[in-house]
């Protein structure tokens, strides 16, 4: 089933942890300092635990709300790294006294922000609205805030789900990005940057793992669209480049940066599943049948990974691109209360009609022109 499947395909099904590098490139935004990284436990998270690792850091906190994940990535760090200085911390983004906390605990100089809510599909119902905008709003606004107060630089790992969203998911992200961009005009010094990028194949919201899941069963593999795409990558790559963005940034930390990863040409999920099933040695539409189920809530048939005024501008960095945040000043932070407080009170209608005053007025403030 493994033949011809390359190696970021093939490792996550050999191997239950990744390896730590004992060699690899070298990020001064992360080599001799402090680092925190939430969502520790996560496919991006880990990842970027073992890269960052390799780079020797003075010390890494891992955070992460999954026990089972933290301690994962906690043994995994012992096993490639055990002489790196390092702490394991169960946290919950969303509860602001913890993250304080943390922060006064630990003193991070830079701050790698992966925890988030990611499964779409999920996150539309009323209830889980409320709990993804405390995630991945409210805990971004916490961790941004503490970065602010104690100087430390801060990368969000965004998605293009973040650009016209039209889903839950999409919208909590690009709320975070928008209080992160108003954040950083009232501390200009900070370093804070946000990477965005599209699907990760192998993670765990990732179609790969259920087609996998379905081959391996038989069939049918669902797509839900015959014409949808996504820009896809590795997660290796993804996560060499967020560093790579994240070393930009640290040379030039008055400048906020907001880093596109170049994910080359979208990829169609039904050429992507009649691949897989090739690669299980299987004949697609003979051996194993793909069947139409239809999109699901919140599902866009094609993502974008910049808006129109963004202009997009190539970097020193191959596969990296820097694009404009909003102009015109964007949003302050003071815009962003309502949504914070019904999401507190876990009102979810309230939370809606205030997400989306919010996320409306970001866009009218650029003009109808450029909103289409």
């Amino acid at each position: 089933m493994l033949a011809g499947l390359n190696e970021d395909l093939a490792l996550p099904l050999l191997l239950p942890r990744p390896k730590i590098s004992k060699r690899g490139p070298f990020y001064d935004s992360v080599r001799g300092r402090r680092v925190l990284i939430t969502g520790a436990g996560g496919s991006i998270g880990s990842e970027l635990v073992v890269q960052v690792a390799a780079s020797r850091p003075s010390h890494i906190t891992l955070a992460d709300i999954s026990e089972l994940n933290l301690y994962e990535i906690d043994l995994t760090l012992n096993e490639g790294a055990p002489d790196l200085s390092r702490s394991a911390a169960i946290l919950d983004v969303r509860a602001a006294n913890a993250v304080r906390s943390l922060f006064h605990r630990e003193m991070p100089d830079i701050v790698f922000h992966a925890a988030a809510l990611k499964h779409v599909p999920l996150l539309e119902t009323p209830h889980n609205l409320v709990e993804a905008v405390l995630t991945n709003f409210a805990g971004t606004k916490h961790i941004a805030d503490h970065c602010a107060s104690i100087g430390a630089e801060m990368v969000l790992v965004s998605t293009d789900k973040a650009v016209y969203p039209t889903s839950t998911m999409g919208q909590t992200k690009r709320l975070a990005e928008l209080y992160m961009q108003a954040v950083a005009r009232s501390r200009p010094n900070n370093g804070f940057s946000q990477v965005r990028f599209g699907n990760v194949i192998g993670s765990s919201g990732s179609v790969v793992p259920l087609f996998r899941r379905q081959i391996a069963q038989g069939g049918p593999v669902t797509v839900t669209h015959p014409e949808m795409t996504r820009y896809m990558m590795s997660i290796k790559q993804a996560v060499g480049l967020v560093l790579a963005a994240s070393e930009l940034q640290h040379r030039n930390p008055q400048h906020y940066g907001l880093y596109i990863l170049d994910m080359g040409d979208p990829v169609r999920i039904i050429d992507l599943a009649e691949q897989l099933i090739r690669l299980a040695g299987r004949q697609p539409h003979t051996d194993v049948e793909i069947e139409i189920v239809g999109m699901r809530p919140g599902e866009k048939l094609h993502e974008e990974l910049v808006y129109p005024w963004e202009n997009l501008q190539p970097t020193e960095v191959q596969g990296v691109r820097v694009a404009q945040p909003q102009p015109g000043g964007g949003l302050d932070v003071e815009d962003f209360y309502e949504v914070y407080h019904n999401a507190t009170r876990r009102s979810p209608e309230a939370v809606r009609k205030a997400m989306e005053h919010v996320l409306g007025g970001a866009l009218s403030s650029l003009g109808a022109q450029e909103c289409n």
